[in-house]
């Protein structure tokens, strides 16, 4: 395969990824927030099998099956719980952005676990992310009191979502140090699946009765998250690894545009700016871990 076809099939993952959180959210909406994340991850893990397959465990670290595979499943319930949780539509993409500051922390976690060097720019870069969540969720009125009154209004949903990046950070992480470039996605997806239908029998729901429309989003969802693993682990193995992972830093802004435009929400324009600057954040932490020969190859190819 052709680098520049590998890397239009990341960016290909990153566009469907976009999708996702207005799915997952009229998904939970239709089916319940517990249910719905469980026939997500259960078709999910039936498209990867037929597309990726089962990885190797023979060939596998136990500690990268063990650990990134119950890392990798909790923190997809907390994605999955922190937008089927929100409140409204509106809410649904404010919690989606607390996840979304797990690029700059696993910048920050990298150069403790895996020695990643990083220049200063890692402090500035670390702190602009943050004041953009801050702007986000001040309202009208940037204060302390306004972010503490707003998470105050569903801490459930806010916790879940901000837990999420965190582990999403370390996931990374860890995965780097353990999984010997093995893909045990498809195995991950099924744990997730297992874990989410016990909840689900646990909690003693029903699956609710819905129309057709509502399963054409369940599927839509699964693919479009199984889709995406499949074909960003294509794009950073065979393509532009430099174009794929600066372009993963504007899934925010297309997350939030087809949320908008999926959900019919309106966004005010603080939370665009509040968007904005944790997308910058977020890349001045990246270029923080740079070194000068990159650096240099970087401004080479543009």
């Amino acid at each position: 395969m052709k680098a520049n076809t590998a890397t239009l099939y990341g960016i290909l993952a990153i566009v469907l990824w976009s999708s996702l959180i207005a799915l997952i959210r009229s998904v939970a909406s239709n089916f319940g927030a517990i249910t719905g994340a469980a026939s997500i991850y259960s078709l999910g893990a039936i498209l990867l099998l037929v597309v990726v397959g089962l990885p190797n465990l023979k060939k596998s670290s136990p500690t990268y099956l063990i650990v990134c595979g119950l890392m990798f499943a909790v923190y997809e319930i907390c994605l999955a719980l922190s937008i089927g949780f929100a409140h409204n539509h509106t809410q649904t993409i404010e919690v989606s952005m607390l996840n979304y500051l797990w690029p700059c922390l696993t910048v920050i976690f990298a150069i403790f676990m895996n020695n990643q060097r990083a220049s200063l720019l890692i402090i500035p870069g670390s702190l602009l992310a943050l004041f953009g969540i801050a702007w986000i969720l001040s309202g009208n009125n940037f204060s302390l009191i306004s972010i503490y009154n707003n998470l105050k209004t569903n801490p459930l949903s806010y916790g879940l979502a901000f837990s999420g990046a965190v582990i999403w950070a370390l996931y990374c992480n860890i995965t780097k140090r353990f999984s010997d470039q093995k893909n045990g996605v498809t195995l991950f997806f099924a744990i997730t699946a297992a874990c989410l239908w016990t909840m689900h029998f646990m909690s003693h729901k029903t699956i609710p009765q819905v129309g057709g429309f509502a399963y054409l989003e369940l599927l839509m969802a699964a693919a479009a998250m199984a889709c995406g693993y499949a074909l960003w682990n294509v794009g950073i193995t065979k393509g532009n690894m430099t174009l794929l992972a600066t372009a993963s830093y504007f899934t925010p802004v297309l997350s939030s545009a087809f949320a908008t435009f999926w959900l019919g929400s309106s966004l005010n324009w603080q939370f665009w700016q509040g968007a904005g600057l944790v997308i910058c954040g977020s890349l001045i932490c990246w270029w923080s871990t740079r070194q000068p020969a990159q650096i240099k190859e970087v401004h080479k190819k543009s």
